[in-house]
């Protein structure tokens, strides 16, 4: 055999090596717990024999407490890039197998260099994280390696698409970068984030709690809003990656990918023309209107466990990809509260980065009372949608179903936000306030001094409800465009999406503005 022989033949022992990750033992370890591998999560996220593995020889540099003797294969994390469903796209995957996935000095700069291509080639970037934390051994080394992949994430954030799954632990300053990306997925019974564990928990407040509490994935879906998907496993997470991938374009220059989805343009659904209840106390189901218009009746919905007064989700009309920001009358009548208002901010400043054209669909009987919601800042939250929309340059489509009144009718999308084109149902409430309390108010002296007040509120407020419980008063004075029959709204939205996807729209010059956070 000769020397070039004997090198490849190296190469290859080396890479074998590599591959066998933290060894037989504890990939076994790592298998019994339902968890996939990092290699093989890299295998099934990107499409077969197309992912390419770089700085696979990295090693650590650490010579404290021993470690000079300590191999960690790739330390500790696999990096590189391939094709999703055709497309280009970055990724790193930590290997809980080698040293508990823990990220060092070399580790950080493994991701950081891979982050830096995507940027670089404008393509998105995917981080599957499954790490016991901070290499402590390497001390402020490995803080340091955090605070590089925070910065990149900060100068990637609205340049390219970003998108975490947790797959394992993600505990301390780990946690930062994912909550710093676009988009996290979290996998149940196996994935967990935390800025302290249980154990420091208990010491501290002595308050008792599991693992699956604390920061497991139902509980950030539910109640924290930090992750924005639920999964059942880890191929669910990676199949979810790519679906969410889909409605996304590449990077902030380009426009979402368009596909022959098959459904015509043309479709009306006269079940639409019925769904609205008589009572105007009664409610329906928003994701049902949603399903009737948009393509095959198909949405991707995120955080959908968080906020569930509000519904966010993308969808495409006649093959388009565009982002549904929608009140819920399911749930809290689809009052805007704390929560809807982050969750439906962030959702529409992504979609305003990446070119993603938004549909609003109101029906919203105002902002939610009470003392809780006041001292917890619902006029500063509230105020984030307000800035949102109007921040947003991407073309705007309002639906109005039912009610819309008062400071809540403007969060969502009115005309004077910027809506481009806004669109009724016959049974619209535009108005600033509910029959009720507007007779109530505008008529107080009078209903008092009637001989029985209860039948004079009764007329005060049909009165009302003639005069302003409907879509025409907006309508007469621009702020609505066109009054649809309910089954023919998928054909108009079409039309007015294909004609405003041209839309240019400027911002005066500043570095950015100073959102009410």
């Amino acid at each position: 055999m000769g020397i070039v022989e004997d090198k490849i033949k190296d190469l290859k022992e080396r890479e074998r090596k590599i591959r066998q990750m933290g060894g037989e033992k504890a990939v076994a370890k790592h298998k019994d717990k339902g968890k996939l591998t990092a290699r093989e999560r890299l295998d099934l996220l990107f499409d077969t024999g197309t992912f390419r593995e770089i700085d696979m020889f990295v090693t650590h540099r650490c010579v404290n407490f021993g470690m000079e003797d300590v191999e960690i294969p790739a330390d500790g994390v696999v990096t590189g890039h391939g094709l999703v469903e055709g497309r280009q796209v970055f990724a790193f995957a930590q290997d809980f197998t080698a040293r508990a996935g823990s990220l060092g000095e070399m580790h950080a700069k493994k991701i950081c260099k891979v982050m830096d291509l995507a940027l670089k080639a404008g393509v998105p970037f995917v981080g599957l994280n499954d790490s016991g934390g901070a290499r402590i051994q390497e001390g402020v080394d490995a803080l340091s390696g955090y605070g590089q992949i925070f910065y990149r994430n900060s100068l990637a954030s609205g340049v390219i698409p970003q998108i975490s799954a947790i797959m394992g632990p993600t505990a301390g300053g780990a946690v930062y970068s994912p909550a710093m990306t676009d988009y996290i997925f979290m996998v149940k019974n196996s994935s967990y984030m935390f800025i302290t564990g249980p154990e420091v928990i208990k010491s501290v407040t002595g308050e008792e709690i599991t693992f699956e509490d604390l920061g497991g994935a139902m509980a950030h879906n539910e109640k924290s809003g930090v992750a924005q998907f639920a999964c059942e496993s880890d191929q669910d997470a990676l199949d979810q990656i790519k679906k969410l991938l889909s409605y996304l374009p590449s990077n902030n220059m380009e426009d979402p990918p368009g596909v022959d989805t098959g459904d015509s343009p043309q479709r009306v659904d006269p079940a639409l023309d019925t769904i609205i209840p008589d009572s105007p106390n009664q409610s329906y189901d928003i994701k049902d209107v949603i399903r009737s218009i948009v393509d095959n009746g198909e949405f991707f919905e995120p955080h959908a466990h968080f906020a569930r007064n509000i519904v966010t989700c993308f969808a495409r009309l006649n093959g388009r990809s565009i982002g549904i920001i929608a009140n819920q009358p399911k749930e809290m009548a689809g009052c805007l509260d704390i929560n809807a208002s982050d969750k439906a901010t962030r959702f529409i400043r992504f979609c305003d980065a990446f070119n993603v054209p938004l549909l609003t669909i109101a029906d919203v009987p105002g902002y939610l009372p009470g003392s809780n919601q006041e001292w917890g800042g619902i006029i500063r939250h509230g105020a984030k949608l307000l800035w949102c929309y109007s921040e947003a340059t991407v073309p705007k489509l309002l639906l109005v179903t039912r009610k819309d009144y008062g400071g809540s009718y403007l969060a969502m999308c009115s005309k004077d936000l910027g809506a481009d084109m806004a669109f009724a149902w016959p049974t619209a409430e535009i108005a600033v306030m509910g029959a009720a309390g507007a007779a109530n108010i505008i008529h107080r002296k009078e209903i008092k001094a009637a001989d029985d007040p209860k039948v004079k509120r009764e007329e005060k407020i049909q009165e009302y409800n003639e005069l302003f419980s409907n879509p025409y008063c907006a309508a007469n004075r621009g702020y609505i465009d066109a009054v649809l029959v309910p089954s023919e709204t998928r054909p108009r939205l079409i039309e007015a999406l294909e004609i405003m996807c041209s839309k240019r729209e400027m911002r005066p010059p500043k570095k950015h503005g100073n959102i009410p956070v």
